[in-house]
């Protein structure tokens, strides 16, 4: 039975990147190859892909003609993951706050002049088109 969980550990987000990159899908060997040294041992990795499937991130099918083999599928774009893990810092963090989450990222980092050209560039409104103004 699947449950919905919305994190996700450092682990799972590895394995959660590696089918992000294979839009495909991919196997636990396929996972494993790619995955960073020290390696886990592949039962390892299959368990991983069995919790992300429970926690209702990937779906599965077999692979006809290679027996066991299971080809999962992520079913949460990366995109998706990143906005909602985000609300959910802006929420429990900041109080549900952009401006607090911006100010806590803004002072806490050390922004080069050009970062900052390009936060104010990103946050500044564009002047309206002639022909807008002319309407």
């Amino acid at each position: 039975m699947k449950r919905k969980e919305n994190t996700l550990t450092r682990v799972e987000f590895e394995v959660m990147n590696i089918l992000w990159d294979l839009p495909k899908g991919a196997c636990a060997w396929d996972v494993l190859e790619r995955m960073e040294e020290p390696k886990p041992a592949y039962t390892t990795v299959a368990t991983y892909l069995k919790v992300l499937y429970e926690k209702g991130f990937l779906d599965f099918h077999k692979v006809e003609g290679q027996g066991k083999t299971h080809r999962y599928v992520t079913l949460v774009t990366r995109a998706e993951y990143t906005r909602r893990t985000m609300q959910e810092v802006k929420k429990d963090f900041f109080g549900g706050s952009l401006r607090s989450m911006l100010r806590y990222f803004v002072s806490e980092e050390e922004l080069s002049p050009e970062e900052v050209k390009e936060l104010l560039e990103l946050v500044t409104p564009l002047p309206a088109s002639s022909a807008e103004r002319d309407e």
